[in-house]
């Protein structure tokens, strides 16, 4: 018997979110510097992260993909492509098929939603019909005042219970929610379709999205996990840097989720 070295073949991208507040160009710069297999573009405010023809020429100039396309679902992006959030997301839909993304990250709608809520599962079912995108459905959390939840999101904020084939794990969230990620990992089985890699200690009602490592998370752990199961979904780094002193360590901390991330993919299992 001897130690095999698996790796599977799970691509790791950055998430142009990571690079805040820095641009989308930036964001591509820095993953093609630092070795990243792609970048997940955050639709939002930067007018490039909404300009397909834009990231088209990127994906050309610094030759690296766009691997996946996080719908703008965000409560800061609620004008970011209309205000109709079927449009947002046929829209999306259109923009990871134009520029070869296999994904898009799409949050649940917000309780006020009322129409899109009460037809977001047989939506999203009609869409998948139309297309070979993925719509990855991601856990959010609730949040928690005097000793009160209020859920802000429909039907709810955890998609584990809940008629969705294809669904994003974000570490993240699962520290604010309080829940289990290795236990939602193992519910959720082959319908984890997509990973926010990101760490928190869990404080209350702040989505902290520290570099993986550096919280409370079992990042490791979810990742061997994703190793050892044939995971040929995305990895993503989403991780907070607008308190980063500098550029350069901003890129450190770029630098340091990848190491974490390729380090933990990389099983080792016996063979013979």
């Amino acid at each position: 018997m001897s130690d095999v070295l698996r790796v599977p073949s799970a691509k790791i991208a950055l998430s142009t979110a990571s690079v805040y507040p820095e641009r989308t160009p930036d964001a591509f710069e820095l993953a093609a510097r630092l070795g990243y297999d792609g970048v997940e573009i955050m639709v939002g405010a930067d007018p490039v992260s909404q300009d397909v023809d834009v990231l088209e020429r990127l994906v050309d100039h610094y030759q690296l993909p766009i691997l996946a396309v996080h719908a703008p679902c965000l409560l800061v992006t609620q004008r970011v492509w209309g205000r109709d959030p079927w449009a947002k997301l046929v829209r999306a839909q259109k923009a990871a098929e134009r520029l070869g993304a296999r994904t898009v990250v799409v949050h649940p709608p917000f309780r006020w939603q009322r129409d899109y809520a009460s037809d977001f599962e047989t939506g999203l079912a009609r869409m998948r019909e139309e297309t070979d995108v993925t719509f990855a459905v991601e856990n959010m959390f609730p949040l928690r005042a005097r000793g009160n939840e209020v859920v802000p999101y429909a039907p709810s904020w955890n998609p584990v219970d809940h008629d969705f084939p294809q669904v994003t794990l974000d570490l993240s969230h699962t520290a604010v929610s309080g829940t289990d990620a290795l236990e939602m990992a193992a519910k959720l089985g082959d319908r984890l379709a997509h990973l926010h890699l990101a760490d928190g200690v869990g404080t209350p009602n702040k989505d902290e999205h520290l570099v993986p490592g550096r919280g409370g998370q079992p990042c490791a752990p979810i990742l061997e996990r994703l190793a050892t199961t044939g995971y040929g979904g995305l990895v993503v780094l989403e991780i907070n840097t607008r308190k980063a002193a500098s550029r350069s360590e901003r890129v450190d901390d770029l630098a340091e989720g990848l190491a974490f991330a390729r380090l933990h993919l990389a099983a080792s299992t016996a063979g013979a």
